[in-house]
């Protein structure tokens, strides 16, 4: 009977522990106590099912809220970086939706770790599809943020996406031009096309071993020789500071041949045509400022701007309080979601 005893009671322990897991706060950043966060789920165009985070003032000031979408960085959750964005405006009185991209977090996808200029994309438009639906949003005033590679989505999705009235990217990729030119496009023609023999054997082979190779990610452990700007992702998706099991980044890796859609198809080909107002944000110490430097002279009008943050790096603009000028983008929110 002791032990009959024994173990019902260990059980409970047991269920009561899982209970309090599924309950207990599970982002990189602290929880706001200005805020609701709701778990949601919506479809895209593709039928993919995306996963997020809609976070909502407590004490908002109006029936309907103007409303901000958030994604990125590339190989990131909305566990990290996009959620601490979207808390922090909501903290300032917007909807704020963070949402993991297809195939990839807990969002829908088959196969896992990949990504796509159009798919991921359309996330942002399935994003605003979905924040347009609720009765306390006002679908005229519907904003995105782009954080990372995101930030190139974000600004390919306004190019064609009409509804979303203003735009902020931060610390943006080009991923297109990264993956077609590597850095600071130092691959022609002949490299370029050595690499897409490369990835077009593996895909034999993948077909083949039905199963996906990896890329390489970060690694596990440092030598002290790797680039500066790899010490700083490392530095964040390694660490107690920016780590979650589910990030590509953090603890896995996306599929190798990911990036010959990228190669393929420019995503900032439409950008001077954006009527939205923009704000790009980037580190003056980032080894990518280069990307939203190049991207912005695309843009025309007067509706745009480029800030330059003093001393940040690439990941100092996902998590550094110090270093994110949420005054600015609040005001530029305020200002053209209104």
């Amino acid at each position: 009977m002791k032990i009959l005893v024994s173990l019902v009671v260990l059980v409970a322990v047991l269920i009561g522990w899982k209970v309090y897991l599924s309950r207990s706060w599970d982002k990189t950043f602290p929880k706001s106590d200005k805020v609701i966060v709701k778990k949601v789920s919506f479809k895209n165009r593709y039928g993919i099912s995306l996963v997020g985070d809609l976070y909502l003032p407590k004490n908002p000031q109006s029936a309907k809220l103007a409303a901000i979408a958030v994604s990125g960085p590339f190989g990131a959750v909305k566990e990290q970086a996009s959620g601490l964005y979207a808390q922090t405006m909501a903290e300032r009185g917007f909807a704020a939706l963070a949402f993991d991209p297809s195939y990839t977090g807990e969002s829908g996808g088959e196969p896992r770790n990949v990504a796509s200029p159009d798919i991921n994309t359309e996330d942002f438009s399935a994003a605003v599809d979905f924040l347009s639906n609720l009765s306390n949003v006002d679908p005229e005033k519907i904003g995105i943020l782009g954080i990372c590679g995101f930030g190139g989505m974000g600004l390919n999705a306004a190019a064609m996406d009409t509804r979303i009235k203003a735009v902020v990217t931060s610390t943006m990729y080009d991923m297109s031009r990264v993956n077609a030119n590597g850095y600071f496009d130092a691959m022609g023609e002949k490299e370029r096309y050595e690499l897409k023999q490369n990835l077009n054997a593996q895909r034999t082979q993948d077909f083949k071993n039905n199963s996906y190779a990896k890329a390489s990610g970060l690694p596990d452990k440092l030598s002290g020789d790797e680039p500066q700007f790899v010490k700083d992702y490392y530095g964040y998706y390694k660490t107690s500071r920016g780590f979650y099991p589910r990030s590509i980044n953090s603890n896995g890796n996306w599929n190798m041949t990911s990036s010959l859609s990228f190669i393929n198809m420019p995503l900032l080909s439409y950008s001077s045509e954006i009527k939205s107002p923009v704000l790009m944000i980037h580190g003056e110490k980032a080894h990518s400022r280069y990307f939203s430097e190049d991207a912005f002279k695309k843009l025309k009008g007067d509706n745009k701007e480029l800030m330059i943050i003093p001393g940040a790096n690439h990941v100092d603009l996902y998590d550094n309080l110090e270093k994110i000028p949420f005054d600015k983008i609040t005001q530029f929110f305020q200002e053209n979601l209104k």
